[in-house]
């Protein structure tokens, strides 16, 4: 048996964090081993508790969401943060990825969507909520999303095609529109996209495009 998902949960609303507490610990595989009511309290449980994930909700007092994911990419990289928020159009939506959320999900996300991030995130992997990614493909294609310095993908540098394919992917164009665009075919695109994924480590296009979103690829 593989040991379960280590899980600290922080949200500003009492029912809200109670409500979160009591649905994970009723699922199998995941531990809720610390809960906080701020960002602040949040990054103080992390650090004492090591968990593997941490659940954090984007507005709280004194430290918020952003902050606290900010400080635990510092001080606890080994620990993946999940976000959520109220609203997919949050304007900390962009921020967030920026400082290093793994995942980024609705307030009305079900139990199954929630538990499927935390896992997902546990395991090094990406999961945007489908508003939250429309989202952010508004944002780049308004232009209204803020530049950052881009990070070397784990397994390399991406070519300048690549480049341009991940960030045709981020604006939310399908391969074939990608293909039309850069006059290739399709079946060159798919070959790109496989590459990009390989070079990233990621599994699907929803976390090609929130890695864009996080290293400022996509602006």
């Amino acid at each position: 048996m593989t040991d379960p998902i280590r899980v600290v949960l922080a949200d500003d609303q009492t029912l809200v964090r109670e409500g979160l507490s009591l649905m994970l610990g009723l699922i199998d595989g995941i531990d809720v081993v610390g809960v906080a009511a701020d960002g602040e309290e949040a990054v103080a449980a992390v650090l004492a508790a090591e968990p593997d994930v941490a659940l954090l909700d984007l507005r709280m007092p004194r430290v918020d969401g952003v902050e606290a994911t900010r400080r635990l990419s510092e001080q606890a990289p080994a620990v993946e943060v999940v976000v959520l928020t109220t609203y997919a159009d949050d304007e900390s939506v962009m921020a967030a990825l920026r400082a290093g959320a793994r995942g980024y999900l609705t307030k009305d996300a079900s139990s199954e969507e929630i538990e499927r991030a935390i896992r997902d995130a546990a395991s090094g992997r990406t999961r945007l909520d489908p508003a939250v990614q429309e989202r952010l493909v508004e944002l780049v294609t308004s232009g209204n999303a803020t530049a950052a310095p881009i990070a070397t993908p784990p397994g390399g540098a991406l070519t300048e095609r690549e480049t341009e394919v991940v960030q045709l992917m981020a604006q939310g164009l399908s391969n074939r529109e990608i293909a039309s665009q850069l006059f290739v075919t399709e079946a060159t695109v798919k070959t790109h996209v496989n590459n990009v994924f390989a070079k990233l480590d990621v599994s699907d296009r929803s976390a090609a495009v929130a890695w864009a979103f996080r290293t400022g690829l996509a602006t």
